[in-house]
């Protein structure tokens, strides 16, 4: 018996690369927010890798800024 093929697999976890593109900001940026605490991460070894939640609070919290 043949299962239906999976959908496309959502990333939960997003390198800081991948988290800049989201965004549509630069690298440099991204590794900024990370360091002054405004955009938490999660340290494994020597990667960070940034939670599509926290990506979406980020941004929920620019338009409260700009509010």
């Amino acid at each position: 018996m043949m299962t239906a093929p999976a959908g496309p697999v959502v990333p939960l976890l997003y390198t800081p690369e991948e988290a800049a593109e989201a965004l549509r900001f630069g690298r440099t940026t991204v590794y900024e927010l990370m360091a002054d605490g405004t955009l938490p991460f999660i340290k494994r070894g020597r990667s960070r890798r940034i939670r599509v939640a926290d990506l979406q609070n980020y941004v929920n919290n620019l338009e409260q800024q700009a509010s």
